[in-house]
């Protein structure tokens, strides 16, 4: 179960061709629930494998394995995956390749503090205890660690739970106010990694975008006046040109707010288009966009590079279909 709710990540292989490859296809077919079918299948076989070449004096011939029931087992696993992911503001799509669509909780950050302790503690506790019985001579009663494997996995829940009704808090905190006198047509709050009162808020108007923080005790909108907004600028041929290519088409699939931004090049040699998620944007450090990417456009339009993070040297990571 450890192997199958770990297989998943085998998409991380994809980085050998280039971070644009890996972006495409990261939590794409490993984390559906066709793809756990095979995922599954692949790590029943190794364990297979493993309790041939190793599991000959082991055996009891009046239990033989339950292969089925293993899988059965192994796929529960990878589905506690899916939901993990699902949870953050990442996303995942369970229904590929039926349905591209993402699907995300938005309820904690990529990465939780707290949801990582939680789930250490409830690994490490238990063999910590295990020794210092062993040393005063307690008897243990009862399989170890289950105990510690209840708390953590109820804490998980219930801090899910908190965070769920914080954001809850945080998206009716958006809709609740005007921007320069429009409603927002569309909202969203996403989590702070190390703040869970703290949510990045991003609102969509008919003439603009609008990031701001939120800080979802109060709940206030924008409690530091920081709020950023972008106007919506008209499509040029380049930005357009940008959004065709492999990498705009995938970005713009996955983005929930994304938005091109493009710049000439010096001496007219083309044009650098950057697209960025708004909800990666820290509106007290806009210069810091989390999960960007940029294309670069020659002065015929025709691809040059394209890039998913901070921007390669020219022609230093080139990537095409």
């Amino acid at each position: 179960m450890t192997l199958a709710a770990e297989a998943p990540d085998i998409d991380i292989l994809g980085i050998a061709k280039g971070n644009v490859f890996y972006f495409a296809h990261h939590r794409g077919f490993t984390h559906s629930f066709l793809g756990l079918i095979l995922v599954n299948t692949a790590v029943l076989a190794l364990v297979y494998v493993l309790w041939t070449l190793t599991g000959r004096k082991l055996r009891n011939p009046d239990v033989p394995p339950r292969w089925g029931l293993l899988f059965a087992m192994a796929y529960v696993a990878g589905l506690t995956h899916l939901l993990l992911d699902f949870s953050n503001s990442y996303g995942v799509r369970p229904f590929w390749p039926i349905s591209e669509r993402w699907y995300s909780w938005d309820v904690v950050f990529i990465v939780d503090p707290i949801i990582l302790v939680l789930l250490v503690g409830g690994l490490v506790l238990p063999k910590l205890f295990s020794l210092i019985n062993e040393e005063i001579g307690v008897r243990r009663k009862g399989p170890p660690g289950r105990i510690a494997a209840l708390i953590a996995l109820s804490g998980v829940l219930l801090y899910w739970g908190f965070r769920d009704y914080e954001h809850r808090r945080a998206v009716n905190a958006l809709n609740a106010r005007t921007y320069e006198g429009d409603n927002a047509i569309r909202s969203s709050a996403y989590p702070d990694m190390s703040n869970p009162f703290r949510w990045v808020g991003v609102i969509e108007t008919e003439a603009f975008y609008a990031n701001m923080l939120i800080d979802s005790q109060t709940p206030e909108v924008d409690p530091a006046g920081r709020m950023r907004i972008r106007y919506k600028a008209p499509e040029t041929p380049v930005t357009l040109a940008a959004k065709k290519t492999y990498l705009g088409q995938i970005y713009f699939d996955w983005g929930q707010y994304p938005i091109a931004e493009a710049e000439p090049l010096e001496q007219g040699s083309g044009y650098l288009v950057r697209f960025i998620d708004l909800r990666y944007q820290d509106p007290e450090h806009p210069a810091t966009n989390r999960l960007s990417a940029t294309v670069e456009l020659d002065g015929n339009l025709q691809v040059v590079s394209e890039s998913v993070g901070p921007r390669s040297e020219r022609g230093g990571n080139r990537a095409g279909r």
